[in-house]
């Protein structure tokens, strides 16, 4: 049975970035007419989501005037073409990979629209094949950084001595909407950033990095409603049921123990986690559960901190870190995400 490895990931981050306290001005201006008791409590949510600092690819001043959907999502496709053309040529060229070479591409990205989708204008600008095979993942959110892998994994496992590009560029800022005053809206405003990332895989035989052993999704039932977008005639609206904290925990026992059994596994045998950090309470909330289990999740909470929750690159880019460490052989890694559905993705890593 062929192998399928993570051979490398990288991240690109947009030109724009700023620290939390410089937001907080913006933010009380932004809320100035609003009762001040609000202003203040929207003001403690973002000095206490745990993101110091986050990357936009506009500048604060711009995320906070009001423009039409056109507009924002005109950026969004200029910036998102840019970022996700050098996030994968710069992958490529450190692992001395050619664009040729690549037989598969994944895009994934749920915060604008554009058809053609990203891997289109991606196979033109670095000269991809003309046989490659396309896949854009659209509206899975935040989870969909996992369900790349999961592609990527099942391709390969079929196909050996293959080659997939997974990117993955996101824009929140792009969805922010002005005229939202709902919690729902604050609370994805204090979390969010905007960032792209790219992971390598590999089916070949001399192909080197932490082998993938499954990969799953599960599915809450009758959850549609904790998570996702509201199209409207100013954007995309953000949904977030406050209740995803403790749903999460209630289902997660569900989640990753069975999971585990089936590839001949535990979590007590499980060295490393590579988990998404979709916000503070969820952070919070996961790190409560694999504590008791003797776990940490000490990279996911700082990559929350130095980017905020960049949907589904956020992931990407814990995982980074983990492909930067010396792992000794036979340590295993489970990768972990939510996203609208409500639904979580699942990966086991061996290295």
């Amino acid at each position: 049975m062929n192998k399928v490895r993570i051979v490398a990931v990288g991240k690109e981050l947009p030109q724009y970035c700023r620290d939390t306290s410089d937001i907080i001005p913006l933010v009380e201006t932004w809320l100035g007419n609003q009762d001040q008791r609000f202003m203040r409590k929207v003001v403690k949510i973002f000095e206490g989501a745990a993101v110091d600092k986050r990357y936009s690819i506009m500048s604060p001043e711009e995320v906070f005037t009001a423009t039409s959907f056109e507009e924002k999502n005109n950026i969004y496709v200029r910036e998102v073409k840019k970022l996700g053309s050098s996030v994968l040529s710069n992958t490529l060229h450190k692992n001395n990979w050619s664009p040729e070479s690549l037989d598969y591409i994944i895009t994934v990205s749920c915060t604008g629209f554009m058809i053609p989708s990203l891997d289109a204008y991606l196979i033109n600008d670095l000269n991809l094949r003309q046989d490659i095979v396309r896949l854009p993942v659209t509206e899975m959110g935040c989870a969909a950084g996992v369900s790349g892998l999961i592609y990527a994994n099942n391709f390969l496992k079929s196909n050996p001595g293959k080659r997939v590009a997974l990117v993955a560029v996101e824009s929140p800022s792009a969805t922010f909407q002005l005229n939202d005053y709902s919690m729902a809206n604050m609370v994805s405003a204090a979390i969010f950033g905007d960032g792209a990332a790219c992971v390598l895989l590999s089916s070949e035989e001399d192909a080197s990095g932490p082998s993938i052993a499954g990969g799953e999704m599960y599915h809450f039932a009758d959850a549609t409603q904790m998570m996702g977008f509201d199209l409207t005639n100013h954007g995309l609206k953000m949904i977030l049921d406050i209740a995803v904290p403790e749903t999460i925990a209630a289902h997660f026992p569900a989640i990753v123990h069975p999971f585990l059994e089936k590839h001949g596994t535990s979590i007590e045998a499980v060295d490393h986690l590579v988990f998404h950090p979709g916000g503070r309470k969820i952070v919070q909330t996961v790190e409560t559960l694999f504590g008791a289990l003797g776990k940490n999740i000490d990279d996911t909470r700082e990559v929350l901190r130095l980017y905020g929750n960049m949907s589904s690159a956020t992931v990407l880019y814990v995982l980074e870190r983990f492909l930067e460490k010396e792992i000794k052989t036979g340590e295993k890694g489970l990768v972990l995400s939510f996203g609208p559905g409500f639904s979580a993705q699942r990966v086991l890593l061996e290295w």
